[in-house]
């Protein structure tokens, strides 16, 4: 029997571990040093409530990972879902993504019709060079600075929005939306219907057939090799999935990769509900430390009725490794890590594969991709 290591038991690294302990010929080992399996995902309580560290709801268009997460976790559709931003400087809470109907009722209409139309005369966004001039050739300077300006500097801690070169991500489906509020209306969007989340499906991949969990760490590194030091006892492996920050099981051969971090403050409201129905986030577009607040009850459904509810509010700080920098200059130094890391070795996930625009589909997606290459 072959045998595998998985670095890291998040969603990516569980995933990968089911998927070959159901194909077969495996004998598998998890390795995580962390309090829980699960990563972010986990299901905690506080208050009686369940929540995530941030909202981790399924969203995809990739329909044959939905069925396999759904098979092993059954999902609850939930693309009723809206985000509002609120903007300080006009006192109202707006559709996000920027929805056209919104226009009328904002201070500066006239300006903003103007620059629109302009904007869709430039017919450049998709070659701008950088977020700011994606933006600004997309919805104008009004809407920028009103809505993505502001929020993107603090989402990343930058002072100029033009240092980013990659932003593809950036877009919540379109850049300027007509038609339904609903965020997701073109993709599956989804959250677990146990009260517990993802939690069965964390379960269920960590005791599947020939898989080990290991509550420890991974002493040295020699993914070339294929081969770690765990215990103190040296372990070579036929595979290795590792799901860590490649700079971190690279020793930073190239250098450091960079991260956002964030703080992450839950409280109870002594209210049955605060957001008005179906609104799951509200973003902070303006001079606000926090960037996001979450209702979670309303993607858990979990004591929905109960008179009282859990908020989460997001802080962009440095206390963490949890969003890769969307720079190209790091892509590039990520991809020598991976070059350098060997036959059979698959590094994926958010950080594994230092993408921000992984979610929770992508991981399952990368897994099914590096199980099917190891078959």
């Amino acid at each position: 029997m072959k045998k595998a290591l998985v670095i890291g038991g998040g969603f990516a690294g569980l995933s990968a571990a089911h998927l070959l302990s159901l194909q077969g010929g495996w004998d598998i080992t998890i390795v995580e040093n962390g309090p829980w399996l699960g990563g972010g995902c986990k299901t905690l309580w506080y208050g009686g409530h369940p929540y995530t560290f941030g909202p981790r709801h399924f969203l995809t268009q990739n329909v044959p990972v939905f069925d396999y997460l759904n098979k092993y976790c059954p999902l609850r559709r939930c693309n009723d879902h809206v985000f509002l931003t609120y903007v300080e400087k006009d006192a109202q809470f707006y559709n996000y993504p920027i929805h056209i109907d919104d226009v009328a009722r904002m201070p500066e209409k006239t300006q903003i019709e103007t620059e629109l139309a302009e904007a869709k005369q430039i017919n450049g966004a998709g070659a701008a060079k950088d977020f700011e001039e994606y933006w600004l050739a997309s919805i104008g300077r009004t809407l920028y600075d009103k809505f993505v300006n502001t929020y993107s500097k603090k989402m990343w801690m930058l002072d100029d929005n033009k240092v980013m070169d990659d932003f593809s991500w950036s877009p919540k489906g379109v850049a300027l939306k007509t038609g339904p509020r609903q965020a997701w209306d073109t993709a599956i969007s989804a959250y677990p219907i146990a009260p517990n989340g993802y939690d069965g499906y964390f379960d269920i991949a960590s005791t599947a057939d020939n898989v080990t969990v290991l509550r420890t760490d991974i002493e040295k590194y020699d993914l070339p090799n294929k081969t770690v030091v765990i215990d103190g006892e040296r372990r070579t492996y036929d595979a290795i999935v590792n799901t860590a920050s490649p700079d971190v099981v690279m020793y930073n051969e190239f250098g450091e990769l960079p991260y956002i971090g964030r703080d992450f403050i839950k409280f109870v409201l002594p209210i049955a509900h605060a957001f008005p129905k179906d609104v799951y986030f509200l973003y902070y577009a303006s001079n606000e430390p926090f960037t996001r607040l979450v209702e979670y009850k309303q993607f858990t459904r979990v004591n929905y009725d109960s008179d009282s509810t859990i908020i989460g509010m997001e802080i962009p700080s440095k206390n963490g490794r949890y969003y890769p920098v969307p720079l190209k200059s790091e892509y590039e130094r990520a991809q020598k890590y991976f070059d350098a890391m060997g036959e059979n070795v698959f590094s994926i996930g958010r950080a594994g594969s230092y993408q921000y625009r992984v979610d929770v589909d992508d991981c399952i997606a990368q897994a099914m991709d590096a199980v099917a290459k190891l078959k």
